[in-house]
C-alpha cells in the first residue's frame, strides 16, 4: 500500500522513531517488552511502554514498521519500502545519468 509521503517523513522527524527503527534494523521481530530494554540499555531512553507504543504506531501507520502476532505476543519488524518508494525516483534518475 502506498503511503503520503508526508507519513513517512513524519515519522522519520522524531529521533525516538528513528532509535526505534535502528533497533529493528539490528534485529527484526522484536517485541514492545523487547525494545523497551534496548533503547533503555543502548540509548538510555527510560520511556514508558507506552510511551514507546505510540511511537511503534505512527511508525505503523507511515508504513515502517509492519506487526505479527504469535500466540500473545506482537512482533516488529522494519519495513524499508516506504523509504525505497521515496528515493527511487532520485536513484533511478541518478543511475540513468551516470550510464
Amino acid at each position: 500500500m502506498l503511503r503520503p509521503v508526508g507519513d513517512v517523513f513524519k515519522a522519520l522527524a522524531d529521533p525516538t522513531r528513528r532509535k526505534i527503527l535502528d533497533e529493528l534494523a539490528e534485529q527484526d521481530g522484536q517485541t514492545l517488552f523487547g525494545l523497551c530494554s534496548r533503547l533503555a540499555a543502548v540509548h538510555q531512553l527510560a520511556m514508558t511502554r507506552k510511551a514507546i507504543s505510540q511511537h511503534l504506531e505512527v511508525l505503523e501507520d507511515a508504513g515502517l514498521v509492519s506487526t505479527r502476532r504469535e500466540g500473545r505476543y506482537k512482533f516488529h519488524d522494519l519495513n524499508t519500502g516506504p523509504l525505497e518508494a521515496l528515493t527511487d525516483p532520485w536513484v533511478k534518475r541518478r543511475r540513468k545519468e551516470e550510464a
